[in-house]
Parts: C-alpha cells; sequence; structure tokens
C-alpha cells in the first residue's frame, strides 16, 4: 500500500462482485451483454432524436438528455468487467474520488431532470410544449447539472476529508460513498449525516414527485373509454413505474440504510440495479416501445442499408466497367 504520510493511502483494491472464482466467467458474459446493450440503446436514442426532426420536441430533448446521463454513469461497466479479467483491482486515490465525483453529478442530475418533466406532463399536459419550450428546456438541461455538481462538491469534499489508515481494500466493485465510509478510520458521523439529509431529501422528492405524477396519469387511464387505449396506457405507466421504483428504491436500500447496519450483499445488489440494469432499461421503456421511435428506427436502418447496396453497386459496377476496357 502506498503511503502520504501515517494516515492517507495512494491506492486503494477494489474487492470486486464477487470473489467466487467460478462466477467470474458468467458474471462477465453477463455484464458485458448489459453494457453492450445500454452502449447500443443509450447512443442509438440520441442518434434517432438528433437525425429525426419529427423528435425534435421537449419530450424527445429530455429522452436524449436521459439516454445521455445513462450512458456517463454506466462507464462504471468496464471497471467492473476489467475486475473479472484481472487479480489486480488497483486504482488510485485520485481516480476513486474523481470516479466518485462524476458518478454523483450524473446519478443526481439524472434524478432532477425526470422528477420536474413527470411533474410538468402530469400538472399541466395540454400546456406542455408551451411550458417546456426549447428555451427552458436548454435552461433545465443547464440547472440540474449545477445542482449534480453541487451535490457531487459537498459528498466529494466530505469524502476527502476522510483518513484511510487500517486498510486499502473497497469492499465493491467501484467508489461509492457507502464502502468509503466504512474503510475508514477517521468519524463518519458528519459524512453519514450529510447522505441522510441531503440525499434522503434528492432521492425522496424526486420519487414521491415521479410516482403522484404517474398516480395522476394512471387515475386519468381509468376515464379511457376504449379499453385497447387503457390497456396501452396501463402497459406504458407500469413499466414506468416499475423502473422508478427500481431506481429509487435501490437508491433508497444503499444510501437512506446506516452504513454499519447494511450488508455487503445488499449494497453490491444494490448498486446493480442503479449502475447497471436501470442505463439498459431506460431507453427501451422510455423510448423504443414507442411506435414513432420504433419507425424512426426501421427508416434509418432502411436508409443505411439501401446506401451501402448503392454504394457496393456503384463500385462493383464501376470494376466490372475496368475489367471490360482492360
Amino acid at each position: 500500500m502506498g503511503v502520504r504520510n501515517e494516515s492517507t493511502v495512494t491506492e486503494f483494491l477494489l474487492s470486486g462482485l464477487t470473489d467466487q472464482p467460478e462466477l467470474q466467467l458468467p458474471l462477465l458474459c453477463l455484464f458485458l451483454g448489459i453494457y453492450i446493450l445500454t452502449v447500443m440503446g443509450n447512443l442509438g436514442m440520441i442518434s434517432i432524436i438528433g437525425l429525426s426532426s419529427q423528435f425534435h420536441t421537449p419530450m424527445y430533448y429530455f429522452l436524449s438528455s436521459l439516454s445521455f446521463l445513462d450512458f456517463c454513469y454506466s462507464v462504471i461497466t468496464p471497471k467492473m468487467l476489467a475486475g473479472f479479467l484481472c487479480r489486480d483491482k488497483v486504482i488510485s486515490y485520485s481516480g476513486c474520488m474523481t470516479q466518485l465525483f462524476s458518478f454523483c453529478i450524473f446519478l443526481i442530475s439524472e434524478s432532477a431532470a425526470m422528477a420536474y418533466d413527470s411533474y410538468v406532463t402530469t400538472c399541466s399536459p395540454l400546456l406542455y410544449n408551451v411550458i417546456m419550450s426549447p428555451r427552458v428546456c436548454s435552461l433545465l438541461v443547464a440547472a440540474v447539472f449545477p445542482l449534480g455538481f453541487t451535490d457531487a462538491v459537498i459528498h466529494g469534499g466530505s469524502m476527502l476529508r476522510l483518513t484511510f489508515c487500517e486498510s486499502d481494500i473497497i469492499k465493491h466493485y467501484f467508489c461509492d460513498i457507502v464502502p468509503l465510509i466504512k474503510l475508514s478510520c477517521s468519524r463518519t458521523y458528519i459524512d453519514e449525516l450529510l447522505i441522510f439529509v441531503i440525499g434522503g431529501f434528492n432521492i425522496v422528492a424526486t420519487s414521491l414527485t415521479i410516482i403522484i405524477s404517474y398516480a395522476f396519469i394512471l387515475s386519468s387511464t381509468l376515464h379511457i373509454h376504449s379499453k385497447e387505449g387503457r390497456s396501452k396506457a396501463f402497459s406504458t405507466c407500469s413499466s414506468r413505474l416499475t423502473a422508478v421504483l427500481i431506481f429509487h428504491g435501490s437508491l433508497m436500500s444503499m444510501y437512506l440504510t446506516p452504513a454499519s447496519s447494511s450488508s455487503l450483499t445488499q449494497e453490491k445488489a444494490s448498486s446493480v440495479f442503479y449502475t447497471s440494469v436501470i442505463p439498459m432499461l431506460n431507453p427501451t421503456i422510455y423510448s423504443l416501445r414507442n411506435k414513432e421511435v420504433k419507425n424512426a428506427l426501421m427508416k434509418l436502418l432502411r436508409r443505411k442499408v439501401s446506401s451501402q447496396l448503392i454504394s457496393f453497386f456503384k463500385n462493383l459496377l464501376g470494376y466490372s466497367c475496368f475489367t471490360m476496357l482492360c
């Protein structure tokens, strides 16, 4: 272990998701598949919304922002995948703090943006495009990042004041707040209080906003006379609400439980949901189940295939003409 002074480490050792050798390969394949789907789904949504003018609306602007945030904080997964292949899972002190800081920014920003969007969609559905004008969308997206940045500075600053002298092994697969608090040999009362107050406010406030919004939406669907329309509305709302409950439920399990009473298995299981599972599910739940998005995706694919075929036949024709001349 590298030491700067008597109480400060220069690097940490991540224990990884599991220490059982027989599970390394199956988990590597599983999470590699999840990460590929996450990258393809989120970058695909950003591309579709950017390339199709029909999606240049406030709702899809937010969905592309959500995809961007999901992609950004899912970059923790490659470090986990590398851990399945390498015995030495070392991360520097500065790298650990950078990972923690960036993760907090994107995670908090996503919660805030989607909570406000759900609120406006429910409370003023007819005025949605007026209230959520392109200018307002830009300002809102610009506002949630400073919010995430501020919270990240508070949590990151509280982590920087901690000292680590007993061990350098983080019993987790990435640098998160709770495992670092458990590893520290200094007093962590203030740090745990900050998590409970700031994290609790962010998680509970955004959760209640989204859940109440969807409760109003579900209530409105009961007044839909068409059985098919009602079924479609319930299907859409239930899938989105399920994703919200999984996302915020796993955050509550991780950050609103006292660090001393949470188990290692609970921490890792909760983290897997909000770092890997939800970023993969969001593009499907929010966008790819949408008929308009699927049609636009098919058009883009057909256009791509057509252009490649035209290019192929042009090259083939040019080669044939060349051989005939020769």
